[in-house]
């Protein structure tokens, strides 16, 4: 029997030590160096203060700002530790009301758009957390955000374009803008 699990032990410690420790250190310490934003979590600092992450979406909710995709995490919303989605099916009717109250409260804000709502923000992301929306969801929200701020549509359809990310290698995804680097764009114009 000890022939047995000395062996056994052994290679538990050193299957350890090699995968639970040596490794992840080398992988961190190589992402530190090789890619050293994303390795901090692709922080957004301005002026010296931490706004936020390209990674992880943000509520807005006031008129000169776009709005994000809504988030599926509670009582927080965007809490990166509940991550994940509502896990409500296309005819629960839980999630029916909720997005006729979102449509309603987007309706609302922007009385004078009658476009359709791009099914983006109305709906949350699978994580809860998708801090991108669609271009469509962007050019949705463009005039009340050019109303509220005093600026030209063209203005602030300009900055949508120069913030908008393309499909990951030209074929995955859709186009998309991150919410809050535009807003913090919207914040430098005047």
């Amino acid at each position: 029997m000890k022939a047995i699990l000395r062996p056994a032990i052994v290679l538990l410690l050193v299957m350890t030590a090699l995968t639970g420790i040596a490794y992840p250190l080398l992988v961190t310490g190589l992402a530190r160096v090789l890619f050293p934003a994303q390795a901090a979590g692709s922080l957004i600092v301005r002026n010296g203060r931490l706004v936020g992450s390209r990674l992880i979406g943000q509520p807005f909710s006031t008129p000169g700002y776009f709005w994000s995709r809504p988030s599926a995490t509670s009582p927080q919303p965007y809490n990166g530790l509940d991550s994940g989605g509502s896990n409500l099916g296309p005819l629960n009717p839980a999630l029916i009301a909720a997005v006729k109250a979102r449509v309603a409260a987007l309706r609302a804000a922007d009385p004078g758009n009658d476009a359709p709502v791009p099914v983006d923000l109305v709906t949350a992301s699978g994580s809860g957390l998708d801090p991108d929306i669609s271009l469509a969801a962007a050019y949705y929200q463009a005039g009340r955000v050019a109303r509220a701020r005093g600026l030209s549509l063209s203005r602030v359809r300009a900055l949508i374009a120069a913030h908008a990310k393309g499909r990951l290698l030209g074929v995955l995804g859709e186009p998309r803008v991150n919410v809050l680097e535009l807003n913090l764009a919207l914040d430098q114009t005047h």
